[in-house]
């Protein structure tokens, strides 16, 4: 129960932060405090290709269109990003598809873990380049305003931080076991103080933690008391109940 509660505090306060942070990225923010955006069309963008004779360096990811001129040597002819230029490939930044279908600002295939991604990349852009306007589109309309395209990428969005947290609350609920093989000695999983990346003042046992709905499982470090209202997870075979450390006999 107080696993729950915490995990429980995890998402309402990521959703709070969310929500800020969302409208300072997508331009939600009181007008007061942002200035009008310019409107460019995706014939206009191409012209900002990086190219001999073109107007500058731009690209766009979710329809939000950065001057990236001082990445010349990243955007600019021969770099290693250059397809970005000129165009919103929102897609292929999680993709990694650079191809010409992959090269595109259709993100509806997209997860929710992927579109957190995807705004990690957003976020990127804001601190590093130039926002220069939006792009008329596919995530803006022609008097700049969200789409329903893109509201429903920031509905995934809330979506896949929501279980973003809640993956990391578990993370600090059951850390990741230490883990070795060898073929002489085949394998063993065991618990540290700082086993999973997670300090802290408790080693516990080894553990297998099945997903709901799959027949996968992984090993986490869990204090005894942890195990016993939770379906999810199991012993080792052949493994004392109060072992910190198991064999790996599959």
């Amino acid at each position: 129960m107080l696993g729950f509660i915490i995990s429980f505090l995890f998402v309402l306060v990521a959703i709070l932060i969310l929500r800020q942070d969302r409208a300072n990225i997508t331009g939600d923010a009181p007008q007061s405090a942002v200035p009008p955006a310019r409107l460019i069309i995706k014939d206009e963008l191409s012209l900002y290709s990086g190219e001999e004779d073109s107007k500058g360096l731009y690209l766009a990811i979710l329809g939000q269109v950065f001057d990236v001129e001082k990445g010349m040597k990243h955007y600019g002819p021969g770099g290693g990003y250059h397809f970005f230029a000129g165009k919103d490939a929102s897609l292929a930044f999680v993709t990694g598809d650079f191809t010409d279908t992959g090269l595109t600002d259709d993100v509806s295939s997209l997860s929710p873990a992927q579109v957190v991604a995807l705004y990690d990349w957003l976020t990127f852009y804001h601190k590093d380049y130039t926002p220069v306007g939006r792009l008329v589109g596919r995530f803006y309309s022609e008097s700049g305003e969200p789409t329903e395209a893109l509201l429903q990428v920031e509905a995934a969005l809330e979506q896949g931080q929501i279980l973003k947290d809640q993956a990391q609350a578990e993370k600090q609920h059951f850390p990741a076991c230490n883990s070795e093989w060898s073929a002489a000695r085949r394998g063993r999983v065991w618990c540290s103080s700082k086993s999973g990346g997670v300090q802290r003042n408790w080693a516990g046992v080894p553990r297998k933690l099945f997903s709901p709905g799959s027949g996968r499982s992984r090993c986490v470090c869990v204090q005894n008391s942890s195990t016993l209202e939770n379906p999810n997870i199991q012993e080792y075979e052949d493994c004392p109940p109060h072992a910190d450390s198991c064999p790996i006999r599959e």
